[in-house]
């Protein structure tokens, strides 16, 4: 889940909510967002339109963090060099030119775009490379500077620099919201499984692992069939598996050649990670398909894969969606975040935030602290706290300069839930945000870091 992806289907509705009139009643649950969010799935706006809308979540991840499944995803993306990813082959000589052609790619607009973030000074230059777009979060013009490399006319692109910039696209495009074009664009890659991929000396899969996990997610929401992902993952786990059974005894054959053999053991470690991965993966589609039992049978049937923390705590946001407390705690007994996230999935608010406050006072310099103090918010909300909750909303955008997702969406929610005028106040906090984000790109200049959290969508403030 990088996260995220996503840490994707509670999906909370975008409806317009209302002021209930009696103070004696109880506060009914309201859309909210937080670390439990299993964005929703996209399959259900690809089979129902065939327009090219963007859905609200791309990542198809759990909420884990503000912007900590862009984080990884954009680490990611600039870690994918080709003369990493592809040595000399003579399997490299095959033609994937029919990838640079102009039609394949897109156009894409501002009209999503909330206007006060249609600004030309929030934008970044055009001479700005592809790398530092997406490394400062700048995630539509990435994907838009990797389609104009893509066509270039006359140019000579080596295979390698064909997929990582076809990747770049596809990623960038989920990450701006567009995952509805991308999932159009990656038929262009077809059967993934054809032999025109695979180099004809050694048989290796010539398109990079990141590239394949994800087109297998995109092809089944552009085909509309949600079960054609799942039977993609199943496809990558046999690799996984052959991969592992065939390093293990190679491993085995080099005991005496300590550097040989410590080299295959990273090896080894890597596909097993893989292989969890692509586990959790599986799950994350059943439970799109609202296939809820057959979801958990599945993890049930995983428990004796090697698992890292990360795995784990995805792992345990997956059945708590599923309604499985329990489970939950077995996979991470000893983090406090999935013990306040079960509180909350367990309605025991007032529990969850003396959790919250808890990770709070003894984390204060956390890189997740924002995240605790949002999902502290989203408590208060349940409990009918409405004011408190604003005001801790509020000081994360104001005083803390944070505009990530979940954040603007539940403040929009609040405004909603206080007043019948909660337009303007959404068109002001839209206003608000731009303001923060150009803020934060001077800071940030001066002190020679990266800033993520650009893009913003209508949807972002329920508008």
């Amino acid at each position: 889940m990088d996260a995220t992806p996503p840490p994707s289907t509670l999906q909370p509705s975008a409806a317009k909510h209302t002021r209930q009139g009696s103070i004696g009643r109880v506060l009914p649950k309201r859309p909210v967002r937080g670390a439990l969010d299993i964005s929703k799935s996209p399959i259900h706006t690809a089979q129902a339109s065939s327009s090219l809308s963007p859905s609200k979540n791309s990542t198809g991840n759990s909420r884990l963090s503000p912007n900590r499944s862009s984080l990884s995803y954009s680490s990611n993306l600039n870690n994918q060099s080709p003369s990493r990813i592809y040595p000399s082959s003579p399997g490299l000589s095959k033609d994937f030119s029919a990838l640079l052609h102009p039609s394949l790619y897109h156009t894409l607009t501002p009209i999503d775009i909330p206007p006060p973030l249609r600004n030309l000074a929030l934008q970044p230059d055009t001479s700005t490379s592809l790398t530092d777009l997406i490394s400062s979060g700048h995630f539509r013009s990435a994907a838009v500077k990797a389609a104009q490399t893509l066509t270039i006319p006359g140019q000579s692109l080596n295979p390698g620099e064909i997929f990582d910039l076809v990747y770049r696209r596809l990623s960038c495009l989920t990450l701006c919201n567009q995952t509805a074009i991308a999932a159009q664009e990656v038929k262009a890659l077809g059967d993934l499984n054809s032999a025109h991929y695979r180099d004809v000396d050694t048989g290796k899969h010539l398109i990079p692992w990141e590239l394949r996990l994800l087109a297998v997610r995109l092809q089944g929401i552009g085909f509309g069939d949600s079960r054609r992902s799942v039977m993609g993952y199943y496809e990558l786990v046999d690799e996984a598996r052959l991969n592992l059974s065939s390093l293990k005894k190679e491993v085995n054959r080099n005991l005496d050649e300590d550097d040989v053999r410590k080299a295959i053991e990273r090896e080894i470690s890597l596909w097993e990670y893989r292989l969890g991965e692509l586990g959790i993966r599986v799950a994350s589609a059943l439970i799109e398909m609202e296939d809820s039992e057959g979801a958990t049978c599945f993890l049930a049937s995983i428990q004796s894969c090697p698992s890292t923390r990360y795995l784990l705590s995805q792992r345990a946001l997956l059945h708590l969606h599923l309604g499985d407390i329990a489970e939950a705690h077995r996979c991470a007994p000893d983090d406090k975040l999935i013990l306040a996230l079960s509180n909350m999935a367990a309605a025991q608010y007032n529990d969850a935030i003396k959790c919250w406050e808890e990770l709070i006072d003894t984390n204060p310099n956390s890189k997740d602290l924002a995240l605790w103090k949002q999902n502290m918010a989203v408590s208060l909300i349940y409990l009918g706290r409405l004011d408190e909750a604003r005001t801790f909303l509020e000081s994360l955008l104001d005083d803390d300069g944070h505009t990530f997702h979940a954040l603007t969406f539940n403040l929009s929610t609040v405004y909603e839930l206080s007043t019948e005028r909660s337009r303007a106040l959404k068109i002001t906090l839209a206003e608000r945000v731009a303001k923060v984000l150009e803020s934060n790109r001077d800071r940030a200049k001066e002190a020679c870091v990266p800033v993520v959290g650009w893009e913003k969508v209508n949807s972002d403030f329920k508008l």
